[in-house]
């Protein structure tokens, strides 16, 4: 059976008015889209080497590179909490990264 065979496809009443057919809250494959993704990519790898000994300047880098992506997607989506959220987060970051340079 191939993958659009395996697809099951919903009219779109029974879409609207379904509680078991979980839908995307945001578009797909638009610069936000693509963005948070490839934010979320960063912070995981960032996340995953914190703590291990002598990497905690890539997790830095890595952190800031994707939460400078997550303020972007934020100010597109016009989303108060996470322009807060990653903000501050990013200034933490570069606090951070200053520090580690002096």
């Amino acid at each position: 059976m191939s993958t659009q065979e395996t697809k099951q496809k919903f009219e779109p009443e029974e879409l609207k008015n379904s509680t078991r057919i979980y839908k995307s809250a945001t578009p797909k494959y638009t610069l936000d889209w693509y963005l948070k993704w490839v934010a979320s990519a960063f912070v995981l790898s960032s996340m995953s080497i914190r703590g291990v000994e002598g990497m905690q300047v890539y997790d830095l880098y890595l952190s800031f590179v994707g939460i400078s992506l997550w303020l972007s997607v934020s100010l597109i989506w016009k989303d108060r909490a996470l322009i807060l959220l990653n903000g501050v987060g990013l200034l933490f970051l570069m606090r951070a990264i200053a520090e580690r340079l002096m």
